[in-house]
């Protein structure tokens, strides 16, 4: 999975995840990507500055390019207003149950028989329908790069517990 920060026309940033620089593209130019603050579907890819791991146990420090904002979540200022963050994650966080939500009740969970299950029904060796269940990331990249939607559900932390 490749991750992008990206940004609305209204210079909001937010993270994706994508397959594939492709699967950006594809996503992209499609219109199926959208801002979750304004909901503007003028979405691309924002300036992003490498993270390079050093060895051992030293932490990595992002680098960043001159005039670029900063991606790496850095601690508020003293007078910084926290709430609004801990307000926009915890919206994420209910969009994001609604959604796994909607994909369970109207779905059927075919467990780790997912990748094949998917083909079937891309293929037409079984009847259309909504599924779910468990793919590791090279299952899902080839899914992918056999033209087969796919879209992974993000695991919350009330998932962990």
């Amino acid at each position: 999975m490749i991750h992008y920060t990206l940004r609305c026309a209204e210079g909001h940033r937010f993270d994706g995840w994508f397959a594939s620089s492709e699967a950006f593209g594809r996503q992209q130019e499609g219109g199926y990507l959208s801002c979750p603050m304004c909901g503007s579907s003028d979405v691309d890819r924002a300036l992003m500055s490498p993270a390079i791991a050093k060895g051992g146990a030293e932490a990595a420090a992002p680098a960043h390019a001159e005039g670029a904002e900063a991606t790496a979540p850095q601690e508020p200022s003293a007078g910084a207003n926290v709430a609004l963050t801990a307000e926009r994650d915890e919206r994420l966080r209910a969009a994001f149950a609604a959604l796994r939500k909607a994909v369970e009740e109207n779905g059927v969970d075919v467990g780790r028989n997912f990748p094949e299950e998917a083909r079937r029904i891309h293929y037409g060796e079984a009847e259309p329908r909504g599924i779910y269940g468990q793919a590791d990331l090279e299952e899902a990249r080839a899914l992918v790069e056999e033209g087969i939607d796919v879209l992974p559900l993000p695991i919350l932390p009330e998932d962990r517990n």
